[in-house]
């Protein structure tokens, strides 16, 4: 079983099983999430025996590191083989402050949600081999336990956006938040999180609806129907219209900024028709947006626009009100876009 999908009373209820006392609980998520035991065997203010039915019950550690990159920009990406065998990435970006605005010493990661994806965005390595499994909310915890690890860094902010779409994977992800947030768990801050959706409008309204103030970002791409959905296959069932209304439930009941993400395609969303439609939704949402450059995928056609077409993009977008910034983003020598390294090293295996 995995432990780190439980929470402090789901662990209790594990122990009233056991015929053990429920305080317990909070010995067992000290030495997990404060101390960072990585074994029941450390856990020295428990009874051998207990720490023994545990062991044998739980894993503590469900991720194990099979490769990792760096870049001259200190971006690091990490490969994880879950227990069944199956393959995901993790990336640590370094501090950045056109990132979701954090503070310029803060340091990031990204999380996956899903095995490979089902949403067939057109850009993204993440869905070339097809969706394979959601991960348990333990498996998305572990993966901010492992970089801290790695990396010797403490991380400060949390985005959910690597392989899959957190969405479809709604339960899991809420459970893996509330352990992340908890004063028990990780204890960090809700708008130290950002969750980044394809626009998946039913579960944005949900989401909008749960009580912690988590960031939300939409993966925007087009600012018209015609090319959305040229390049993003979710638009067909949510449209543009549908999913401007939902972030507009969004930003009606959350205090937090909405963030379009929006990365510029050479030839395809890049003209100055699609930035002033990107700017009407953005002052529509008082949202912030995210330029970033297509990052380079083996195996697809598209490349990123010329600089000064990134730079006349973002002209139109300032001059006309919206707030808007140019993200040069990190990891590109290493091939952080998500997907990009599982898939190379799943293609190398076959």
């Amino acid at each position: 079983m995995d432990f780190l999908s439980l929470t402090r009373d789901g662990l209790g209820d594990e122990l009233d099983k056991l015929g053990e006392p429920r305080y317990r609980a909070d010995q067992l998520c000290s030495w997990v999430y404060e101390r960072r035991a990585g074994r029941f065997e450390e856990m020295s203010n428990l009874p051998a025996a207990l720490r023994a039915k545990f062991a044998a019950q739980f894993s503590l550690r469900p991720l194990v590191k099979v490769g990792e990159t760096g870049s001259e920009d200190t971006t690091r990406k990490f490969l994880f083989r879950l227990t069944d065998g199956q393959l995901i990435e993790t990336v640590l970006i370094p501090a950045s402050p056109a990132l979701y605005g954090e503070r310029a010493d803060r340091r990031t990661v990204c999380i996956s949600s899903q095995v490979g994806c089902a949403y067939g965005c057109k850009f993204c390595a993440s869905g070339l081999d097809g969706w394979k499994r959601n991960l348990s909310a333990g498996e998305i915890v572990a993966q901010f336990l492992a970089v801290e690890e790695l990396s010797g860094e403490k991380i400060h902010n949390i985005v959910f956006m690597g392989m899959g779409e957190p969405f479809a994977n709604y339960d899991n992800l809420m459970l893996a938040i509330a352990i992340l947030n908890a004063p028990w768990g990780l204890g960090l801050g809700a708008r130290h999180m950002t969750v980044s959706t394809s626009g998946l409008a039913p579960r944005i309204r949900d989401f909008a609806d749960q009580p912690l103030q988590v960031r939300l970002a939409i993966s925007l791409h087009g600012a018209t129907d015609e090319v959305r959905g040229r390049i993003m296959p979710v638009n067909r069932r949510h449209p543009l219209e549908e999913l401007m209304e939902a972030c507009s439930h969004y930003t009606t009941r959350k205090k937090q900024h909405l963030t379009f993400e929006y990365i510029l395609i050479r030839g395809v969303n890049d003209t100055e028709e699609q930035a002033l439609a990107l700017t009407r939704h953005a002052r529509r949402l008082n949202a912030k947006v995210n330029l970033i450059p297509y990052n380079t995928v083996t195996g697809l056609e598209w490349e990123r626009p010329d600089e000064h077409v990134q730079e006349q993009f973002l002209r139109v977008l300032v001059e006309r009100g919206a707030q808007a910034t140019l993200r040069r983003e990190k990891g590109h020598d290493i091939a952080a876009a998500c997907g990009q390294l599982r898939l190379q090293v799943t293609r190398q295996a076959d």
